[in-house]
């Protein structure tokens, strides 16, 4: 039998004072509404008042300060406090430990405040619960904006942030009451970018469409206007030199018609750059942005400078950079569309009845309980069991499978699955925030937050990058002139041109850009990956370890011989045996009771009473029946009881021996269970289950899983694709799974294990051979796929543990998925790198031109900018294109 396993959750964090946040400080918050999370503004009865009048019209925060406790501690902090600009008063309350401060928030905010009471020499206590929230930042497209958000939180107070520039997502950690919502919003926002959503969670980044609009967005329309400067001064240049008389005299300089068309061309594609480098420079960001405004601005500053117009290469690079950076937000955003339509597939409203009445409401307002109806044709907005009708249902959405499923009430369904043509009634039984496909698009979202090795290289190789080209750019343009006499500003130019190669936007945004396409394209497919780490370490893999049952086999076991013993009857086994399992939720278990049922040997009939019932891990489970202790469970179990399993009589009919007594019995009055009847029974591929006491066997039971259909078809594509070694683990007994082995021609297998002994497995299989992926159902196998590099869940469609324990999940029963899985991991890994290295590569071959006048600077923005920012995510892209077999 097989082993019969379980395991927890975490406690909540205790209670804390209401009266402070979530860091030993707390907010007034009294009924002036506004956006979600701002505070409210200071409506304390007077006595409460800070002394300062300010008060009224700004915020108060409280703060929890224990080692403030006499006058002069208190006067210290408040003289501390009060220099900080922005704050309108402050209440220290040393018989408390308290301290409360008024402030504006457009000035301040608490985490200022709380700097200046430790830097008066006290410690802030934090007593609150800390918040999470995702902030949509759709702007933030690329690396370098994303370093800008990141130190203008840091800036914030903020506990702790990730940046997501390929989803255009901030995951931010904040102490409630040190900051609010609206404080790490105004973070955001400080950086130059706008947060969308009055919620972090409600809308997506990008809704449907914006990748259109890009071209006519704002600052498409600047861009085009400044390239049509660029165009006229180019023809007035080149074309029509005639043209080309002095336009104006500023300062001695003279500047001519298409100067003057060169600096509109300036003026007109370079505000966005401009702005943002304001902004980059406002929060230490060594950017891109940063590195634009310094070349465009040296560019027009040194054509004054030097007397040689370099008014062209400042329009050609705010025009390119400008065109770059619009082409980088359209290939960033069909990058996130395969997200967008994963988060599409649930229908925003339901139909449900009440009060009699039928409604249309927000999926959202759907209770626990309610039975929502679907039509025809419609998806079914959320998780529930069909309590009336009938139809087929195509689940190709949650769990990939391509074939419509028959449901029945009784049966599951989930949310953005389709009807074929069938009408459904469907009680809810689960909110609509916590659906299936809720919790995978969630986790899709969150896959990012795990780093696979090369996207950690990546960063930090990027670190080191800019500052080191910023510097060559430096020095080849101030070098050359200095000591060796060459033009000024030929070189300034080269350095221009360098300076544009400094930024690693391509080379950073080139892992997690194929992270994203992978990740989205495997959920679309019935494949759940819970991390960029796993979907590296899955195409890595060496060895693919199969448990059995439910994995190799339906799971779906039947009963398919009773033995009856010792002058018991089949329906006395089977009632004996159903005694015993009717508490257990192994499969084996579920497999006899329901024979029981059907054969009418039921414990009631028989007036058996069942009590302490317990599992036998890894051998069967016992309990006392009437009174005597039973056991069921493996051949071992008995042998550990001393039950002598060699001569065991068996039942006769009216004094002559059943058919089947006949067959396995020589002697015709007693079997040999250890040399016959169990070992023939194990060739057929049966699990046997012995039923008794220790004193004496009262039948055999014999339960058989069938492969599941397409599980060789697997084993053998997991070959093809390149996996070394596939083996399979499991409890069950030699013979039994040499029968499933050889159906399934997986490499070798390992029986009888228990739960430890398949962890000591996949230890050695790593040992011996390298990465080892473990496939189970994520339950009882738990430990297993813990211990593995990559642990994958079958059938998780609905499973709760599986859902939130494996690395990987398989949303439905089909375990062509896993081939798949492998594949798209294993080009993914290639897509990479192929990204890592083509964009380093054309970063280094570029700078290697760029001293010795080969790289012009149109070439270095749109090769070595936007060209491989469109390259990588075009390669990424096409992940997407990757199908299951069959």
């Amino acid at each position: 039998m097989d082993e019969r396993d379980g395991g927890s959750d975490p406690a909540p964090p205790p209670a804390s004072d209401p009266d402070l946040d979530a860091s030993g400080e707390g907010t007034e918050s009294r009924g002036r509404g506004g956006s979600d999370g701002e505070r409210d503004r200071d409506r304390a009865p007077a006595a409460e008042r800070p002394p300062d009048d300010g008060s009224a019209t700004g915020e108060t925060a409280r703060f929890s300060v224990p080692g403030m406790d006499c006058p002069s501690c208190a006067g210290k902090v408040e003289r501390s406090v009060r220099d900080l600009e922005g704050v309108t008063g402050v209440d220290p309350q040393p018989a408390t430990g308290r301290v409360k401060a008024a402030y504006d928030p457009a000035a301040t905010s608490p985490a200022a405040v709380r700097e200046r009471i430790e830097r008066a020499g006290y410690e802030v206590e934090r007593s609150g619960a800390a918040r999470t929230e995702r902030f949509d930042v759709p702007g933030m497209d690329c690396a370098s904006c994303a370093e800008k958000v990141g130190n203008a939180l840091e800036a914030g107070g903020v506990d702790a942030y990730e940046t997501r520039p390929t989803t255009g997502t901030v995951v931010v950690s904040y102490t409630d009451g040190v900051l609010s919502r609206a404080d790490v919003v105004r973070a955001i926002e400080s950086a130059g970018y706008e947060v969308e959503g009055s919620e972090a969670d409600d809308e997506s980044a990008t809704a449907p469409g914006n990748g259109d609009r890009v071209w006519t967005s704002p600052r498409a329309l600047k861009t085009w206007v400044g390239a049509a400067f660029l165009a006229a001064g180019l023809l007035v240049e080149f074309l029509f030199a005639g043209l080309d008389a002095g336009l104006v005299t500023v300062a001695g300089l003279e500047l001519s018609v298409a100067d003057g068309l060169f600096l509109a061309a300036v003026a007109a594609g370079g505000q966005e750059i401009a702005r943002n480098g304001y902004y980059s420079a406002r929060n230490l960001s060594l950017d891109i942005d940063l590195l634009m405004s310094a070349a465009i601005g040296g560019a027009v500053l040194a054509s004054v400078a030097f007397g040689e117009s370099l008014y062209f290469e400042a329009a050609t690079l705010a025009v390119l950079f400008s065109v770059a950076e619009l082409l980088e937000r359209y290939s960033m955003d069909r990058a996130r569309t395969s997200l967008r339509e994963l988060m599409d597939l649930s229908p925003d409203e339901a139909t449900v009845r009440r009060d009699g009445e039928t409604v249309t409401v927000p999926v959202e307002d759907v209770a626990v309980g309610e039975v929502v109806l679907v039509r025809p044709g419609e998806k079914i907005p959320v998780d529930g069991r069909v309590v009336e009708g009938e139809s087929a249902v195509n689940q190709a959405p949650i769990t990939g499978e391509s074939v419509p499923v028959d449901k029945a009430e009784g049966d599951e369904v989930y949310a953005g699955t389709i009807t074929e043509s069938g009408y459904l009634e469907v009680g809810v039984t689960t909110p609509a925030a916590d659906t299936t496909l809720s919790r995978v698009v969630e986790m899709v979202k969150d896959a990012q937050s795990n780093r696979t090795d090369r996207e950690q290289f990546v960063k930090h190789f990027a670190d080191a990058y800019t500052p080191v080209v910023v510097a060559a750019a430096a020095l080849v343009a101030a070098v050359p002139p200095l000591l060796f006499g060459e033009a000024p500003a030929t070189w300034f130019v080269r350095g221009l041109t360098l300076l544009v190669l400094a930024c690693p936007c391509a080379f950073v945004i080139s892992t997690p850009v194929s992270v994203v396409s992978g990740i989205t394209s495997a959920a679309k497919n019935g494949v759940l990956i819970k991390g960029g780490d796993h979907l590296e370490a899955m195409g890595a893999v060496d060895v693919v370890a199969l448990d059995k049952t439910g994995t190799l086999t339906t799971g779906e076991l039947t009963v398919t011989d009773v033995v009856p013993l010792n002058d018991n009857t089949e329906e006395d086994v089977l009632r004996c045996a159903r005694g015993l399992e009717t508490r257990s939720e192994h499969p084996i278990g579920e497999a006899i009771v329901a024979r029981a049922d059907e054969a009418g040997a039921s414990t009631d009939a028989g007036d058996r009473s069942v009590e302490r019932f317990e599992s036998i891990t890894g051998e069967g489970v016992r309990a006392r029946l009437d009174g005597t202790q039973h056991y069921a469970g493996k051949p071992g179990l008995f042998e550990g009881l001393g039950v002598d399993l060699r001569h065991v009589h068996a039942t006769t009919d009216g004094g002559q021996v059943t058919p089947r007594s006949r067959e396995l019995c020589e002697r015709n009055d007693c079997l040999d269970l250890l040399e016959g009847t169990v070992p023939e029974l194990q060739r057929e591929g049966k699990t046997v289950v012995l039923v008794g006491t220790d004193e004496e066997l009262e039948g055999v039971v014999a339960v058989a899983d069938e492969v599941r259909p397409g599980a060789r078809r697997a084993v053998e594509r997991l070959r093809e694709l390149g996996v070394e070694r596939v083996v399979m683990l499991t409890g069950d007994n030699e013979r039994t799974a040499g029968a499933i082995a050889d159906a399934t021609e997986v490499n070798e297998f390992r029986a009888e294990l228990l739960p430890e002994e398949k962890v000591e497995a996949v230890e050695a299989l790593r040992e011996e051979y390298g990465t080892v992926a473990m496939v189970g159902d994520g339950i009882n196998d738990a430990p297993a796929l813990a211990t593995a590099d990559v642990g994958v869940a079958m059938g998780a469609a609905g499973t709760d543990t599986a859902l939130e324990t494996a690395d990987v999940a398989l949303m439905g029963d089909d375990l062509s998925r896993l081939p798949y899985l492998y594949h798209l991991s294993n080009r993914a890994n290639d897509v990479i790198r192929q990204n890592v290295w083509s964009s380093l590569g054309a970063k280094a071959l570029l700078a290697a031109g760029v001293p010795l006048g080969f790289v012009p600077i149109w070439l270095a923005v749109l090769a070595g900018d936007a060209g491989m920012t469109v390259g990588v995510t075009g390669n990424a892209m096409r992940l997407s294109q990757l199908r299951p077999e069959g």
